[in-house]
């Protein structure tokens, strides 16, 4: 995908830096607009860096280019992080002084908008006329965020984080291929404790249960998240924590959503200890210590059985994390396909702790008549696990 990134005058204009960043990580073909404004803020080298574009801020070079135009025709999005107040105004009057504004005047793709400045400006009255103006237009504006802002004042005003930028921005691309779908999403890693202090536990992140709550919602579906041991907040998105399998169990027994999908990336653990002592253990003389474990129940088998004598259209995915490779790992995560009676299991090898903390991965997709190898971020293994969600009977 094609997106331009545009950065107006304002301190935020730093934080650009990681929008860009964000977007090339994905995959994104990244070109940078910067007024001349925005470069006394951040440096054309750092964005050049990230984009591996160079930066464009001058109007008047490469004129046989046609260089707004050009550019113009060239995006498939134009993000503009941070947007000041007096951008939204030369933009509500159609002004183009300066290379941005041309393009926008320009093109006829998506335009994001990302305002960022003080309290007092964005509750100002001609700002609150021109974002309903360029709303009006078509522009999606995204709210400013509450927060501290350049001086010793905190109110609304603070440029919002990254990754929702990034996720609104890709958001207006996007088909809304599972609107009206109800996605459950099992994330994160449980812990199993053995006294009031310690537990058994495993390396997951939870990082790949966010990029299928964010792709979801980006392609249209309400989304219900059980969060294993890892933090997530938005507003859009019903939210479970738990801890151990014993809590992850009784929360999804007590979920009254009926799913079209369920997908569980959450690393479950195996096995808890017999015995929870109430109280920390001590050491003793001896130089041993054993613990009696018993297994837990295999949650995504159950899901699976009990969900889909609800539910005969319900789809579950499941995720093998192993220690093998090529044959031995497709023979692996066939077997669990089976054994748990799953529609797709997600499988990957993590030897030496590979993938676990990771934004990217290397996974094989399989399903009755499915077998897909993707490598790249999490994202992109997210929509490639919804498209082949998708084409199931």
């Amino acid at each position: 995908m094609r997106v331009l990134v545009g950065i107006t005058g304002g301190i935020a204009a730093y934080k650009a830096a990681e929008i860009v960043r964000e977007f090339t990580e994905l995959g994104n073909d990244v070109r940078v607009v910067a007024t001349p404004n925005a470069l006394r803020f951040i440096g054309a080298a750092t964005l050049e860096a990230l984009s591996h574009n160079a930066v464009s801020s001058e109007l008047y070079s490469d004129i046989p280019e046609v260089k707004h135009v050009e550019m113009a025709q060239w995006a498939d999005v134009i993000l503009v992080a941070p947007a000041t107040a007096s951008f939204l105004a030369r933009t509500v009057a159609g002004l183009a002084d300066d290379l941005l504004g041309n393009i926008l005047l320009a093109a006829t793709a998506p335009i994001v908008i990302a305002p960022a400045m003080h309290t007092e400006m964005w509750l100002n009255s001609a700002t609150v006329a021109n974002i309903s103006t360029l709303r009006s237009r078509g522009y999606t504006v995204i709210d400013p965020s509450v927060g501290r802002l350049t001086g010793a004042d905190t109110g609304v005003g603070r440029l919002p984080e990254t990754a929702q930028l990034v996720e609104a921005t890709l958001a207006t691309l996007e088909f809304q291929d599972l609107a009206g779908k109800n996605v459950l999403v099992v994330a994160g890693g449980t812990r199993e404790y053995i006294d009031p202090v310690r537990y058994l536990g495993n390396k997951s992140s939870g990082k790949q249960g966010i990029a299928l709550v964010t792709e979801a919602k980006a392609r249209g579906a309400k989304v219900t998240l059980i969060a294993a041991n890892f933090d997530f907040s938005a507003s859009d998105v019903v939210t479970y924590r738990v801890e151990t399998t014993a809590e992850l169990i009784s929360t999804i027994d007590g979920l009254s959503t009926a799913f079209d999908f369920v997908i569980m990336p959450a690393a479950v653990s195996d096995f808890r200890s017999e015995v929870l002592s109430t109280t920390k253990l001590k050491k003793n003389d001896s130089s041993r210590m054993s613990l009696e474990l018993i297994q837990n129940p295999d949650v995504i088998a159950e899901i699976s059985k009990v969900g889909k004598a609800r539910n005969n259209s319900l789809k579950v995915v499941g995720f093998a994390a192993e220690t093998a490779t090529g044959i031995e790992l497709t023979q692996l995560a066939k077997s669990k396909l089976d054994k748990k009676g799953l529609d797709l299991i997600v499988a990957n090898d993590v030897s030496n702790g590979a993938a676990f903390d990771s934004d990217t991965n290397s996974v094989l997709i399989l399903g009755a008549s499915i077998s897909e190898e993707v490598n790249g971020s999490k994202r992109e293994i997210a929509g490639a696990i919804f498209d082949q969600l998708l084409k199931l009977p």
